[in-house]
């Protein structure tokens, strides 16, 4: 079941940062943020909307598996980083989903949505499909060098179509999106993910369909 996103809260990562530095060790620790038994606010991403349907539908299955990441982005919080260097976590905040099963997720129904193939899901419907979806995320994080200043939402990640019949590469690509949030408000960076989401899981699901042999209709 999908969990509402709240309403954004007015709180600038300046003060979420002053949060998240308070009581640390040192600063260039990967810091675990947050009481396991607090409730955190959750924010959930969205497949792009929008996208136009294949020309043909292509009679295969295609398995979007789980992307492998950083270790970093083994989690459902919401990665920030002072540095390039330097992992935090927003407090009091989390995506609906840990960050590999969230990007799995969202290449799911993204694919799905243009009808490119006749299945795609996250495991095969028998013994095994025709094309298999493999992913390693490189990139999700939020870049804030000065908490008083702008972020910078940078996601990034190498796909690979895999045919199961001989575990041959048919396709790989790797998929960038950048996005400068208008402040450091927490509403605005979290609008600067979805504003990058919805970038490059459109243009993956743009790619993937003409590698399929399914290409968007014009104007996709």
């Amino acid at each position: 079941m999908r969990l509402p996103m709240p309403l954004p809260t007015r709180r600038s990562l300046a003060v979420l940062l002053g949060l998240a530095l308070t009581g640390l060790p040192g600063c260039g620790a990967l810091s675990a943020l947050g009481d396991a038994t607090t409730p955190l606010d959750v924010y959930e991403l969205r497949a792009p909307s929008g996208l136009p349907t294949a020309t043909r539908t292509r009679p295969l299955q295609v398995t979007v598996e789980v992307p492998t990441t950083g270790g970093a982005l083994q989690t459902d919080r919401i990665l920030i980083r002072p540095d390039r260097l330097q992992a935090q976590y927003l407090p009091d905040v989390r995506w609906s989903e840990e960050t590999p099963e969230m990007v799995q997720t969202l290449m799911l129904r993204s694919l799905e949505n243009t009808n490119a193939v006749s299945y795609v899901g996250r495991r095969p419907l028998g013994a095994g499909g025709d094309i298999a979806v493999m992913t390693e995320v490189t990139d999700f994080q939020a870049e804030a060098p000065n908490p008083d200043g702008p972020a910078t939402v940078v996601l990034r990640m190498t796909v690979r179509l895999v045919r199961e019949a001989d575990v041959s590469i048919v396709g790989a690509r790797t998929f960038s999106a950048t996005v400068q949030t208008p402040s450091t408000e927490l509403a605005d960076v979290v609008a600067g993910f979805d504003a990058a989401a919805s970038q490059i899981f459109a243009e993956f699901a743009r790619w993937s369909a003409a590698e399929l042999g399914a290409p968007l209709r014009a104007g996709g």
